[in-house]
């Protein structure tokens, strides 16, 4: 690969390139100096992230005049919180920041939501850039423009839509991840696949493990990013079809807001969410058992789980579980909505779901995983 993919997100008339590549951030340099006329970066970054890659930060930085102002924070969805979000500002502020200058998140998604929520209110808006630093922030949170911080009644329930002027999606940032991070983000990019790309899933599940790989994997990326691109042009505010991009959510996030603190990564319940998704369709005769069967052992095979049993953070009771689906922000009247499908890439949304019957099927999924 000589130089970065470039998938561009049209939104009428708006636009803005997502650059995906081993050197996304070199080659995205200039671009990114476009949105900085001070002279300065003010750059949000990961701790963890910025101590491994903030040399070659940077260095691509002052190769265009670029004067990095650097907040570094500790990543986690700790960093989505009403506390981070106001020392954010104040920071910010602080350092004199002015209309015409661009935040910039390094980081994972955590930090992307916290960064992109900060530019959308201070000084009534700036502009926002992202150079995300996991692959589940590459394929999902950086693009789209959902900002947001978590509250006490669950997550991503306070935020805005606040659109990236740029995003540089290096995936030669991902070579320091733990594995469990990259096959975390890897359930994004099958979530894609499985919403509307059966053709995707075809090739990841040819692929399997060897998807994670180089340029497969800046391939693999670039079809997600595409996919959601596509999405969101049609529906930025979420209004409609973008509510599909929420395929394995609705159970991911009762998952994490149940789990054991800092047990469960993101990706492994959207992985299972996943699964419960097809595995009730297929209950509801909406979907082919053998789909659901198919999903579950392609997940399994790059060590991803399928089954509630196997999350971290558990045990989890159907009860509870229910009680943090029906806070979902999809929920309307009380009556849970839910992203469900009739097979492999053609998931539907499905409102008023049956909240009797959805407690029986965890009830069973906990106790036998079966359909």
């Amino acid at each position: 690969m000589t130089g970065p993919l470039r998938v561009p997100v049209e939104l009428g008339d708006r636009r803005y390139e997502v650059l995906i590549g081993p050197n996304a951030l070199e080659a995205g340099a200039d671009a990114l100096r476009a949105l900085c006329p001070r002279g300065r970066a003010l750059i949000v970054a990961d701790r963890t992230a910025f101590d491994r890659h903030g040399a070659r930060l940077n260095a691509a930085l002052d190769e265009v005049s670029l004067e990095p102002v650097v907040f570094e924070i500790d990543g986690g969805e700790a960093a989505k919180s009403w506390d981070q979000l106001e020392s954010l500002v104040d920071s910010l502020l602080d350092a004199g920041i002015d209309r015409t200058e661009t935040v910039i998140a390094f980081g994972g998604g955590t930090i992307g939501d916290l960064a992109g929520f900060a530019a959308s209110i201070v000084k009534r808006g700036v502009g926002f850039a992202q150079i995300p630093t996991t692959l589940l922030a590459q394929v999902d949170s950086s693009v789209g423009g959902k900002t947001g911080i978590n509250v006490r009644q669950g997550k991503n329930l306070v935020g805005a839509f606040h659109q990236p002027a740029l995003v540089l999606a290096d995936t030669g940032l991902l070579a320091t991840l733990p594995g469990r991070e990259v096959r975390a983000g890897y359930a994004e990019i099958v979530k894609a696949a499985l919403i509307g790309d059966a053709a995707l899933f075809d090739r990841l599940e040819a692929a399997g493990a060897d998807a994670l790989d180089g340029g497969a994997l800046a391939e693999a990326v670039a079809d997600a990013v595409a996919f959601k691109a596509r999405i969101v042009a049609e529906d930025e505010r979420e209004r409609g079809p973008r509510a599909l991009l929420n395929l394995g959510h609705t159970f991911a996030h009762a998952f994490e807001a149940e789990a054991a603190p800092g047990a469960l990564v993101h990706g492994e319940a959207v992985a299972c969410g996943l699964a419960l998704a097809f595995r009730y369709s297929a209950r509801l005769g909406a979907c082919p058992k053998a789909d659901a069967e198919q999903i579950a052992a392609h997940l399994e095979a790059v060590g991803l789980p399928a089954r509630i049993g196997d999350l971290a953070g558990g045990p989890f009771e159907a009860e509870r579980l229910l009680a943090r689906m029906a806070g979902d922000k999809k929920t309307v009247g009380g009556a849970i909505t839910l992203i469900l499908a009739r097979g492999i890439g053609e998931a539907y949304i499905a409102p008023r779901a049956d909240a009797r019957d959805l407690a029986a099927f965890l009830e069973r999924e906990i106790d036998d995983h079966s359909v």
